[in-house]
């Protein structure tokens, strides 16, 4: 009996962390999430967090706020960042 709750504990335990995350799609210049109401209220660190990967920042660039629609966002480099390379560097302006 204690075995079969502890069973059911540990699966139930493992659907409800699939869930924590919201599904993103995209690459260094950008992507989208799937759209939710929970998702919206967590979209900027989600995007944040998949742009730092690449050095970069996160911009919300669209909301559609219908369920099968997506949250768009963008990566950049802050503003004022330099690329440097080998023999020449490139600075934005800022």
């Amino acid at each position: 009996m204690i075995s079969r709750l502890l069973a059911i504990v540990v699966f139930a335990a493992g659907l409800s962390a699939a869930q924590a995350e919201p599904y993103v799609n995209g690459n260094d210049t950008g992507g989208i999430i799937v759209w939710s109401p929970e998702n919206e209220l967590v979209a900027i660190s989600t995007a944040q967090g998949h742009c730092a990967w690449y050095g970069k920042e996160a911009y919300i660039t669209s909301v559609y706020r219908q369920y099968g629609h997506y949250i768009g966002f963008a990566c950049a480099f802050p503003r004022g960042y330099v690329v440097r390379e080998r023999d020449f560097a490139i600075r934005t302006r800022g």
